[in-house]
């Protein structure tokens, strides 16, 4: 059963960074592109950052320059820095991942459970 986690949340002072991790664990054969995406109360969930498995990377123009994801292919890690955090970045962040788990499955979607990130002004 493949499943991921996510951790590095918390509550931080506008103008902070965190580092959020999303680390899979069980049988996998490959991850294609990993994304982080987040819900704020009352809102619908919004995807923040992609990356595929050879590096490309996409942002939402609202955290384009401020937040970097990144991957480690040999952990099936990937991370979320975010930095010049503002109030409205508050939110609980998913991560959601392409995976193909055995060579004679077709590759699904997986997600997190989730992280809260809260930001103070």
């Amino acid at each position: 059963q493949v499943q991921f986690v996510e951790s590095g949340g918390g509550l931080v002072q506008a103008g902070g960074s965190l580092r959020l991790s999303c680390a899979a664990s069980g049988t996998i054969l490959s991850i294609n592109t990993m994304a982080w995406y987040r819900q704020a109360p009352g809102k619908q969930r919004e995807l923040v950052a992609t990356i595929t498995s050879g590096g490309d990377t996409n942002y939402a123009d609202s955290v384009k320059g401020r937040f970097t994801i990144s991957r480690d292919n040999a952990k099936n890690t990937a991370y979320l820095q975010m930095s010049s955090l503002k109030p409205e970045d508050t939110a609980v962040y998913y991560c959601n991942a392409d995976v193909k788990a055995r060579a004679w499955l077709r590759s699904r979607d997986y997600w997190g459970q989730g992280t809260q990130v809260t930001v103070s002004s």
